[in-house]
């Protein structure tokens, strides 16, 4: 099975019953593997954006209590490769977080990232490859 790399937004429409992806995150889990990996930035975002929305941070601790959310990324071992990725994307411009997933997708090649940011679809690794995904929209 592949190894699924999650973005704040599927975390969020998942843990957040007023999110209008709810019911396709939902969706989504029940195909993931048993756990989907992540960075500390994605968590902080969707600690974040589930605050705003009135839901509990907890929720995200629950998963990574469950074994379902790892967060394994070294930024000491990758902040070249992350820096250099959100200067090639300054025009859109990239997120730290998004810069650390597709640094994430070059580091395990057999991955698919899930995401509602559409900006991943533009975004390549090694400056060349699409990215494979898991998205509500078409690729």
């Amino acid at each position: 099975m592949k190894t699924w790399i999650v973005d704040a937004g599927p975390l969020v429409a998942l843990l957040s019953p007023n999110d209008r992806q709810n019911s396709w995150a939902t969706e989504q889990s029940q195909s993931a593997p048993s756990a989907v990996l992540t960075c500390d930035a994605v968590i902080s975002e969707a600690c974040f954006l589930l605050k705003r929305d009135g839901q509990e941070a907890d929720k995200v601790f629950a998963l990574v209590e469950a074994g379902f959310l790892r967060s394994e990324f070294d930024l000491q071992g990758e902040y070249r490769a992350v820096g250099d990725l959100m200067r090639h994307y300054r025009d859109r411009p990239m997120s730290f977080a998004d810069a650390c997933l597709v640094r994430m997708s070059e580091i395990h090649s057999d991955c698919v990232i899930w995401t509602l940011d559409r900006d991943f679809g533009v975004y390549r690794r090694h400056r060349r490859q699409t990215l494979p995904l898991v998205t509500p929209w078409p690729g």
